[in-house]
């Protein structure tokens, strides 16, 4: 009779075998609908996927060989599950600008009301279908939290960003409960004068009780073969099931919330050399995995280990001890929020009093006003009075007003990369 540890060695190649195919499966996260009924699954998005990958006119779109009018853009996933559809339909209205790709993801879990929900809120605003640049996942996956469904997830939302042909310079990934606290045109301004190839990825070689919380036990993510349960299952005997540290490659650790550069996307999702698959390999039975493979990939990898800046550009209150858990932010946190200069913070509560005040004093927009849904910025302001209707506005397209956002992102920015502080902290 085999025995227990045999058959969960066998069951977990299995599930690696899984991960792998799903994440190479770019079908799965098409956006697009045909035929049947009214599932979740067929309802309507607001632009078409074109799977020739050939860019989409309007709103910053740079496929096709057309050329946008902004210095840079970026691409952001959004992810969201029970209860955060309207939470999400707010933070794309806060992020949006006509020259971005956003890519809305609901976890499968999430009822379908709630799909139906999200798909009413998003489509109830003719902005986005005029720029054709927002997007919602069809064929939503089913996500576990801390488990590897987390980091396929993301992967394939880089896969289907770079197949629309769309330009774009840095992915974002975002949870619903994340705010910007810059507007973007704060943001295209601040990143127009970097380098295309860095990578915003905080990341340490410390692991610390990581290494017996993390990377010794073995664990099996239920998303990955069942239809409908998402929990982590760890094997009944730790003590025989604990692996060894890598030898092949060094680990690393950080936060799951990362801007990288359109260089690096590519890289993991085509994997010219072989490091991005075996790395793959090893964490579809990490725990945490998000917070575990980009950090180790960049920093294993010769071209991209020196483009790495140590920073998630996130305002985070963790618990104490031991940082794992984020505490809700409030309004007594806002003038922290600020003093950090950090373009995004996480995590809020629906509807907290502290967003309301961000809308009005950071981003200067007031969803409840009409015409003042999105952020302040060039292609949507006149005098201060927002007149976004028609993103695609010749007099407006290019312009960019950026505020004090951008200035203390700039001075954070500066600090962080200086001359002393840039290279020490660099993959080490």
């Amino acid at each position: 009779m085999r025995s227990p540890v045999g058959r969960e060695v066998v069951v977990s190649g299995v599930f690696t075998a899984l991960l792998v195919f799903s994440i190479l499966s770019l079908p799965s996260l098409l956006l697009t609908t045909r035929g049947g009924g009214r599932s979740y699954k067929n309802w309507p998005f607001l632009a078409a996927v074109r799977d020739t990958g050939s860019g989409g006119g309007g709103g910053g779109g740079g496929g096709g060989g057309e050329v946008s009018p902004y210095p840079v853009s970026f691409a952001y996933l959004i992810s969201a599950s029970t209860g955060d559809a309207a939470r999400a339909a707010r933070l794309l209205a806060a992020l949006y600008h006509p020259a971005n790709c956003y890519l809305l993801h609901l976890d499968r879990e999430a009822p379908a009301e709630e799909h139906r929900r999200l798909a009413e809120l998003v489509s109830g605003q003719p902005v986005y279908a005029r720029a054709g640049n927002v997007w919602i996942v069809g064929r939503p996956n089913l996500v576990t939290y801390r488990g590897p469904t987390m980091l396929s997830t993301t992967l394939h939302a880089v896969a289907m960003l770079l197949r629309l042909g769309r330009r774009w310079d840095w992915f974002v990934n975002l949870s619903a409960s994340d705010y910007p606290l810059v507007t973007q045109d704060d943001l295209m301004e601040v990143f127009s004068r970097l380098p295309r190839d860095l990578n915003f990825i905080q990341h340490t070689s410390h692991l610390g009780w990581k290494i017996k919380k993390r990377a010794r036990p073995v664990i099996l993510d239920t998303a990955l073969y069942e239809a409908d349960r998402s929990e982590l299952i760890r094997p009944a005997n730790l003590t025989t099931n604990r692996r060894n540290l890598p030898t092949a490659f060094k680990l690393f650790t950080g936060s799951a919330w990362t801007m990288m550069s359109r260089s690096f996307a590519e890289y993991f999702t085509v994997g010219w050399d072989n490091l991005p698959r075996t790395l793959l390999l090893y964490y579809a039975n990490f725990i945490s995995s998000p917070e575990f493979y980009f950090q180790t990939l960049a920093c294993n990898s010769r071209r991209f280990r020196n483009t790495t800046v140590n920073h998630d550009l996130h305002f985070i209150r963790w618990d104490t001890p031991p940082k794992q858990h984020p505490l809700y932010l409030g309004p007594r946190d806002y003038r922290r929020m600020l003093l950090s200069a950090a373009a995004f913070a996480r995590k809020f509560r629906e509807d907290d009093p502290v967003l309301d005040r961000i809308d009005r004093d950071i981003l200067r927009r007031d969803g409840a006003a009409p015409g003042r849904t999105f952020s302040y910025g060039g292609w949507c302001s006149d005098g201060g009075v927002g007149l976004c209707s028609n993103p695609l506005e010749p007099g407006r397209k290019g312009v960019i007003k950026a505020g004090a956002g951008s200035r203390r992102l700039k001075a954070m920015l500066n600090k962080t990369m200086s001359v002393r502080n840039f290279r020490r902290q660099q993959c080490r």
